[in-house]
């Protein structure tokens, strides 16, 4: 089990097993942690950035496998356009660093989600930083970039379905392993952990199919002021759960 000692407010992890394969985050709360400082909303979402890289290499420290990271939903598009075209240009500078920042790391990204209605240079950019870590055996980083769970397993059933109508399988070969297959996850495991800081309670279409079995955290923190604490936190309530799959 993980054991949390605190030392002058800060926890300590005295023991580092049953540590979470995946764990994804919801990071949410960017433009209220804006608004209560009286900044703008981008100053929010710039701050919620570099709150993820620090997540990041904690995870990456502590032997977490893969951490997914929703960055712009598919119901995103709906905010008003300064504060979409600020959080796609917060998102190209990100892209366009990432793998400097994350140098010697040994961090690998990936990104998830439909990439066609991003604009050209944010594509180039995922191909390029997407290639550049594709070596790397370390943390893999997965971005969720114009993402929805619905759209997402929507897509894998037309596209199971034209594989079908080709011949390519039958229907009786659609099972829920098959199925998997198709999402834009394929080959990442479930998230065995969701985080969800900023007070909400629900999944807001995030990894649907994915999540059937995590575990959540839920928790008022801001994203920009979710900490190395609030994350071993997370971790060591997690480790308390016993997790039966249906089981006894």
């Amino acid at each position: 089990m993980f054991f949390l000692r605190k030392k002058k407010n800060r926890a300590v992890l005295e023991h580092k097993d049953k540590i979470p394969v995946h764990i994804a985050v919801v990071m949410d709360g960017n433009g209220r942690w804006a608004e209560k400082r009286g900044l703008p909303r981008k100053a929010g979402h710039r701050e919620g950035a570099n709150t993820l890289k620090r997540i990041v290499t904690e995870c990456d420290a502590i032997g977490v496998r893969y951490l997914t990271a929703y960055a712009f939903s598919t119901e995103n598009w709906n905010r008003p356009k300064d504060e979409v075209d600020a959080l796609m240009s917060l998102l190209l500078e990100f892209l366009k660093n990432a793998d400097k920042e994350l140098a010697g790391k040994n961090i690998r990204i990936l990104v998830i989600g439909d990439t066609e209605r991003l604009s050209d240079e944010i594509r180039r950019e995922i191909t390029r930083v997407v290639s550049n870590t594709s070596a790397n055996t370390g943390l893999s980083l997965v971005i969720a970039l114009n993402y929805g769970g619905r759209c997402e397993i929507a897509s894998a059933a037309a596209r199971i379905a034209r594989d079908v109508k080709d011949g390519r399988i039958s229907p009786q070969d659609v099972d829920e392993k098959l199925f998997s297959e198709y999402l834009y996850t394929k080959g990442i495991p479930d998230p065995d952990l969701v985080i969800r800081p900023s007070g909400e309670n629900r999944l807001s279409n995030f990894l649907l199919w994915q999540s059937s079995y995590s575990e959540f955290w839920y928790s008022n923190i801001l994203w920009p002021d979710f900490s190395r604490n609030d994350l071993h936190e997370a971790i060591s309530e997690f480790q308390r759960r016993n997790r039966r799959y249906g089981g006894l």
